[in-house]
């Protein structure tokens, strides 16, 4: 099979219960051509789990590091204790256990298969979502987060503060197709979503993102689609032109600059002179990293863990905030459906700077904008650059913990913030029916 695991759906139409289909094995690459919205499963052949193992265990490691620290990159000893892991007592099947435990479905959209959760809340009135992974992440990022949204009473909410979730895989990504054209970057992909949220019956939504997420949903308001109410970033693009252009020569902070401004100057000049080079390759050269991560193992786990310990707020060590599980669940995805090259495409076709509120175009956004700031992201955004970058912006809030996968690392929290900031984007809802 093409991708090496096994969908399972049936060619019917979205009934709006969900009610259980008779489902039928097909081929991974789906010939579906219409706007049927199938039932989604997933069991990986035990022969690729297999193969994974012995792959893991043939693993030519580098030599050590001659460093006491992760300058030269993530430290050997550390990816070794993963990777045994992962080779040893990992279990996939438990990824998949959770998995097929929620409501998963396909469809096609624009050529393309789409693989999504979609969770319905059993409160009325729930607010639609959309909520859009990353890179190194996935929809895993956001499990632990459907409980909280879905079910706001069960964890220190309202009834009225419920969402039904939609949680979608990027083209490229996990489950979802791999693209054969191009032109899939964040404004088509955008497109897309809106065309899922109105498959699924709904006139109204919400939308939210991190990293990817980010850009993506920043696309989607730009073109303002009838129905978008609003969108949610934790990586918002706030950057002045100017300041960017010198983070990107090098250059010292402009004297002027003070307090959160250069706090964040100083913080990315530090990601994109020590620690952006991957992206720099993702941009250019997608196929070329593609070869490794689809033929090693280690190497995919090596790439993707780094990030996991840079970007989380776990001081340097993401076991404190992701459990081995969570992170292997992630690196595991990547593997079986061999998507290295294909989602590395993603930054190709989105060559841009993603916190430069200019090559973001954020000021043509007139949808309402709400900014959530993580204390361990990439960089804080500012509350002055964020009223700059975005004129609709009507809610801006720094949270206490968290970083870059904040959904991941801090689901209770990132649950209130989307609740607190889609509040007033409700209460105007309901008094516009």
């Amino acid at each position: 099979m093409a991708l090496g695991f096994v969908l399972l759906f049936s060619a019917g139409h979205l009934r709006p219960a969900y009610a259980a289909d008779t489902v039928a094995n097909v081929p991974a690459a789906s010939t579906h051509s219409d706007e049927s919205i199938r039932p989604f499963h997933v069991h990986v052949p035990q022969a690729q789990l297999d193969d994974l193992r012995k792959r893991i265990a043939e693993t030519r490691w580098p030599d050590k590091e001659t460093v006491t620290d992760d300058s030269q990159g993530i430290q050997l000893a550390k990816v070794q204790e993963l990777v045994r892991y992962w080779g040893t007592d990992y279990d996939w099947r438990k990824a998949e256990a959770q998995l097929n435990a929620l409501p998963e479905y396909v469809t096609t959209i624009d050529g393309v298969d789409i693989q999504f959760i979609h969770v319905r809340s059993r409160y009325p009135h729930a607010l639609p979502l959309i909520l859009t992974h990353g890179w190194p992440g996935s929809t895993f990022e956001f499990l632990k987060a459907i409980g909280p949204l879905t079910d706001p009473v069960a964890y220190g909410g309202r009834p009225e503060d419920a969402f039904d979730v939609v949680i979608p895989s990027i083209p490229g990504y996990g489950f979802s197709g791999k693209p054969k054209d191009l032109g899939w970057g964040p404004d088509r992909t955008g497109r897309a979503w809106d065309v899922l949220m109105k498959r699924l019956g709904y006139t109204q939504y919400v939308s939210q993102g991190g990293d990817h997420g980010s850009v993506i949903s920043d696309a989607l308001a730009r073109q303002a689609p009838p129905g978008l109410l609003a969108i949610h970033l934790n990586m918002p693009a706030t950057v002045p032109g100017d300041l960017m252009t010198s983070i990107n020569s090098g250059a010292p902070a402009p004297a002027g600059l003070a307090g959160p401004e250069l706090d964040a100057y100083n913080s990315l000049s530090t990601f994109f002179g020590r620690n952006a080079a991957y992206g720099a390759l993702m941009v250019t050269r997608p196929e070329t990293i593609g070869y490794s991560l689809a033929d090693s193992p280690s190497g995919l786990a090596a790439w993707m863990y780094e990030k996991f310990a840079q970007w989380s707020d776990s001081g340097g060590v993401p076991e404190r905030v992701l459990s081995r599980d969570e992170m292997l669940n992630d690196i595991t995805l990547y593997w079986l459906t061999n998507t290295g090259a294909s989602s590395s495409r993603f930054y190709w076709e989105n060559n841009n700077n993603n916190f430069s509120a200019v090559t973001q175009k954020t000021r043509d956004i007139k949808v309402p904008v709400a900014i959530s700031v993580f204390p361990h992201e990439i960089y804080q955004a500012p509350k002055s650059w964020s009223e700059q970058a975005y004129p609709s912006l009507y809610y801006y809030h720094q949270v206490a913990k968290g970083g870059h996968f904040a959904a991941w690392e801090q689901p209770q929290l990132f649950a209130e913030e989307l609740r607190a900031a889609f509040k007033p984007v409700r209460q105007a809802s309901v008094k516009a029916q």
